[in-house]
């Protein structure tokens, strides 16, 4: 591993604890009322902290993901490059096919289509003086 995957990875933690201390728990979300693909994962996270295995899945299914995905791209330079490319488009089709479901389920209430409660509406909104 290098010293700047090491930095990039320390910058986007510093970056998420920063956002998540002031109330924006997806910056995806917050400016476009859109759920990201991720979205449900601090949550998962922090109910897997607490032991509570079914409510981290309900958050988000594919919270066990990360870990290996990080031991993957940390040894990345010692595995062939197309099984490095397979793994990364597996994960990357098992996010999406997990987020359509979501996002087109009524039940769930994590992954979420509000347009109108993203800043970048709401700021249009205001300043186009239709108040949202």
């Amino acid at each position: 591993m290098k010293k700047d995957d090491l930095r990039a990875i320390a910058g986007i933690a510093l970056f998420y604890l920063l956002i998540e201390a002031v109330g924006i728990t997806c910056p995806i979300r917050f400016l476009t009322g859109i759920s990201c693909a991720g979205c449900g994962m601090s949550r998962a996270w922090r109910a897997l902290l607490r032991l509570d295995l079914a409510q981290a899945a309900a958050y988000h299914p594919l919270f066990w993901l990360p870990v290996p995905v990080a031991v993957v791209l940390l040894f990345r330079d010692r595995m062939p490059r197309r099984i490095f490319q397979g793994v990364l488009a597996v994960v990357c089709g098992l996010f999406v096919i997990v987020y359509l479901f979501r996002l087109f389920s009524p039940e769930d209430q994590i992954v979420v289509f509000r347009p109108d409660e993203g800043l970048i509406v709401r700021l249009i909104a205001g300043l186009l003086g239709t108040g949202g």
